[in-house]
């Protein structure tokens, strides 16, 4: 039987003796003899070896949120400014449908999580990354909410996340962590199954059709609007985006990301089993397809019948 992993009412610094001895999984291209580790198994310092650019492995994006920039990941989203970026777009899409129960695919530090919680949406949040995880649930804590938390990839999802939800959401630009199509289609069909019969997907990604043809430029209004934090991509190809993101401090680091078109998604929605999806730019139902710096799709599970 699979082990379900709870981080319920744990910090950072409590997962330290929880972890301790423990293995984490590291994948061979940034594997490092000697590197110190934190907690967690993960290594303290980012690693993308001789080539990053050739570090296209979906199971990398651990070893890419290092406790360093995990720590300052709240200095580049600014949770007061985001919200009042997105103002009530997700709530409102949510409560339109009579969704209670939502599962939060991509925690990261905990900023939808605690809104939604906030809203009194009943949520499990979910997030590959221990040190987010860990990290989130200090961030709810200190905001008078306790999350229920699992680490747990995509592709197994419902391995490790029990249950059936009225929403999936998976925000923040995550599904970009997924570098190749077959793990693309596994992780849909993973949110498509935990969802009720008549549930919906909520899932965004940055407006990577902008970036390859014409250019990045990015407003940096509703996502990442901390001040004096750069996020800016040092590479694109159709088959990587390598962003740098720097802190007022110096200190920078880095996120390799597979570019997703937009058309592109929607297509695989499609093919997974969504019946409907609508897609919004920078929360608008009408923009010019160079406009927005974000695309969010929103998918419907509930079965439509159509004309033959």
């Amino acid at each position: 039987m699979a082990t379900r992993r709870v981080l319920e009412c744990e910090t950072y610094e409590d997962s330290k003796h929880r972890n301790a001895g423990k293995d984490v999984h590291v994948s061979s291209a940034s594997k490092v003899e000697g590197q110190e580790k934190d907690p967690f198994g993960i290594p303290e310092d980012q690693d993308f070896g001789d080539v990053p650019v050739a570090v296209r492995e979906t199971d990398h994006y651990q070893e890419e949120y290092v406790a360093g920039f995990v720590e300052k990941w709240d200095e580049l989203i600014d949770w007061e400014s985001r919200a009042e970026g997105e103002g009530s777009f997700f709530i409102d899409h949510l409560k339109e449908r009579g969704a209670r129960r939502i599962l939060d695919v991509a925690t990261g530090t905990g900023f939808h999580s605690v809104r939604l919680l906030q809203e009194g949406f009943e949520v499990v949040s979910a997030d590959g990354s221990p040190q987010m995880l860990a990290k989130a649930f200090e961030n709810g804590r200190k905001r008078g909410e306790i999350l229920s938390t699992v680490q747990a990839g995509w592709r197994f999802l419902n391995r490790d996340v029990h249950g059936v939800f009225d929403a999936v959401i998976c925000l923040g630009n995550s599904f970009t962590h997924m570098s190749r199509e077959r793990d693309r289609r596994k992780a849909l069909a993973e949110y498509y199954a935990a969802l009720k019969h008549d549930g919906v997907l909520i899932l965004d990604h940055r407006n990577y059709d902008a970036i390859l043809d014409d250019g990045f430029s990015s407003k940096h209004v509703y996502y990442y609007c901390g001040e004096n934090v750069t996020a800016e991509p040092e590479h694109v190809d159709e088959g990587l985006a390598r962003f740098c993101y720097t802190f007022p401090d110096g200190s920078k680091y880095h996120l390799n990301m597979f570019p997703l078109r937009k058309n592109y998604v929607r297509q695989l929605m499609t093919e997974v089993g969504f019946q409907e999806t609508s897609t919004y730019g920078d929360f608008q139902a009408t923009y010019q397809e160079d406009e927005p710096d974000f695309f969010i799709h929103v998918a419907e599970k509930e079965y439509v019948e159509r004309a033959a």
